[in-house]
């Protein structure tokens, strides 16, 4: 069954648009890697892939560094915008609180949040110093995360759940994800969370896996004619 881009929290979101003098210099810095991101086949929509509908995502905070968990503020793409050839402001919104234990999300602007905003907030809640979490999808890194020695969550484990935040909990205390910054959905097909201090180091290490998983590919059949 595809379920890809539905919500499983408790969404409690106003209706309301964003403003400019706020959040719009963070906005053009997620937009610009989303659009890199879509144009390297990570983000998008294809109607013969996951049901037709759209995949991927992408958030930064938003807030001060001090911010307690769970309250930690980021800007995250609206649900089913991944297809969109043209993004803006009005298209992100700010979550302004995630609380996996209540399996609750809160938030404000013009859409509603990505489906995945409960692992974000997770992510989030790892370390201050992550500022940046994108969501791509490649089958390419996906079917190779052992083989990369990728953290993988329990493939058992749906998508933007509680139980998909405790996974990546446990991911961080028990693997390389700390060091790595990247860890492969093993229930969510070709999903992949790559995060960073910065936009462009959360994007550096999508890219450098991408890399990666195509050199391990070439490797198992001589070529990239099928990855």
């Amino acid at each position: 069954m595809i379920d890809e881009g539905v919500i499983h929290f408790q969404a409690v979101h106003r209706q309301r648009p964003l403003e400019a003098r706020r959040f719009g210099e963070a906005a053009c810095r997620l937009i610009a890697w989303r659009e890199i991101l879509a144009r390297t086949g990570l983000v998008g929509q294809q109607a013969e892939l996951y049901g037709g509908f759209g995949y991927g995502n992408v958030s930064c905070r938003v807030g001060p560094p001090s911010a307690p968990r769970r309250r930690r503020a980021f800007l995250i793409t609206g649900t089913q915008t991944s297809g969109k050839a043209c993004v803006s402001l009005a298209d992100l919104c700010v979550v302004e609180s995630c609380d996996p234990r209540r399996n609750r999300v809160e938030s404000h602007g013009q859409v509603l949040p990505s489906s995945e905003s409960l692992t974000h907030g997770t992510i989030y809640d790892l370390g201050a110093h992550i500022r940046f979490v994108f969501h791509a999808h490649s089958p390419t890194i996906w079917r190779r995360a052992a083989a990369l020695r990728i953290p993988t969550t329990d493939p058992d484990v749906p998508y933007g759940s509680p139980e998909m935040a405790r996974e990546v909990e446990r991911l961080w205390r028990g693997s390389s994800l700390s060091e790595l910054r990247i860890l492969a959905m093993g229930g969510h097909e070709d999903g992949v969370i790559a995060f960073g201090r910065t936009a462009e180091e959360a994007g550096q290490v999508t890219l450098r896996f991408l890399a990666r998983a195509y050199e391990a590919a070439c490797a198992e059949g001589g070529g990239l004619c099928s990855v």
